[in-house]
């Protein structure tokens, strides 16, 4: 169970920063969620592909974990 919400979590971040990282690429003042941080487009951008790195990875991880136990 921990594995497939883990999953779910790491599905869900990469969507998000996929997103928001497509919406900042077209619209640089467009941020979303991350209007909030300082330091301008290439400080948003590199967030939110540390987002999607971070969802593949725990993704990955999960999608493993539960394959293994099953």
């Amino acid at each position: 169970m921990r594995n497939a919400i883990a999953t779910v979590i790491g599905v869900a971040l990469l969507v998000l920063g996929a997103q928001g990282g497509i919406r900042l690429v077209v619209d640089h003042h467009n941020a979303g969620i991350l209007t909030w941080l300082p330091g301008g487009f290439a400080t948003q951008l590199i967030c939110y592909v540390v987002i999607v790195l971070a969802g593949v990875a725990l993704a990955r991880w999960g999608s493993a974990r539960s394959e293994s136990t099953e």
